[in-house]
C-alpha cells in the first residue's frame, strides 16, 4: 500500500468511526428503551422511520451550513445521523422480537448485530460518497480524483481498499455476534 493511500485510508477509518462509534451506543440504547414496550414501540417506530427515510448525503448541504464548509465534522455528524436512525429502528425491531419470542438472548444478539452490520453499511457508504463531493480526503476522494485526472489504477485500488475495508468489518461484526450467540447458547446448557 503506498503511504497516500495509507493516509487516505486513515482518514475515511477515522471518519468512519469516529461517527459510527457514538451512533451505535447511543442508537443501540434508545433502541432497547424503545423495543421493550409494545405501545412505545408503534409510536416511535413511526417517528423514527421519518429521518431513516432520508439519505444521509442528502443532509451533506445542511451540515456544510451548520459548519461553514469544515468537511470534516460535517461529514462525521452526517455518518453519526445516518447510523442513529438505523441502530434505533433496527434495535428496536430485535428487542420485540425478543419479547415475543420468550426473552430468547439469541435473538437478540443478532437482531442486535444485524442492527450494527446494518449501521456500518450506511455509515461506510456516507463516508465515501461525502469524500467524493466534498473531500479533501479519504478513499472517496481518492477515487473521485483518480477518475478526474483519468488515472484507472487509482480508481480500481481505491474501490478494492473500498470494498476490502467493507468486507472485512462486515466480517469483523459477523464473528463477533456469532462468537456472542455462541458464549449465550453454551451458557444454556446443562452441565
Amino acid at each position: 500500500m503506498e503511504p497516500s493511500i495509507f493516509l487516505d485510508v486513515l482518514a475515511s477509518l477515522q471518519k468512519l468511526f469516529v461517527g459510527y462509534i457514538p451512533a451505535a451506543v447511543l442508537g443501540g440504547f434508545v433502541g432497547y428503551f424503545i423495543g421493550i414496550n409494545a405501545a412505545v414501540y408503534q409510536i416511535f417506530k413511526r417517528v423514527f422511520q421519518i429521518p431513516h427515510s432520508i439519505p444521509p448525503i442528502a443532509l451533506l448541504p445542511i451540515g456544510l451550513v451548520v459548519f461553514g464548509d469544515n468537511s470534516e465534522p460535517a461529514t462525521i455528524v452526517i455518518v453519526f445521523l445516518g447510523t442513529l436512525w438505523s441502530m434505533i429502528i433496527n434495535t428496536a425491531i430485535g428487542m420485540q422480537h425478543f419479547l415475543r419470542q420468550s426473552n430468547n438472548f439469541r435473538v437478540a444478539i443478532f437482531h442486535i448485530f444485524h442492527a450494527l452490520k446494518v449501521g456500518i453499511w450506511v455509515a461506510w457508504f456516507t463516508v465515501i460518497a461525502t469524500e467524493m463531493l466534498i473531500g479533501p480526503k479519504g478513499l472517496g476522494f481518492l477515487a473521485w480524483n483518480a477518475y478526474k485526472a483519468g488515472n484507472s489504477n487509482y480508481i480500481i485500488d481505491s474501490v478494492l481498499y473500498i470494498g476490502i475495508i467493507g468486507f472485512l468489518l462486515d466480517q469483523l461484526l459477523d464473528f463477533a455476534g456469532n462468537l456472542l450467540a455462541q458464549i449465550v447458547s453454551d451458557g444454556k446448557k446443562p452441565s
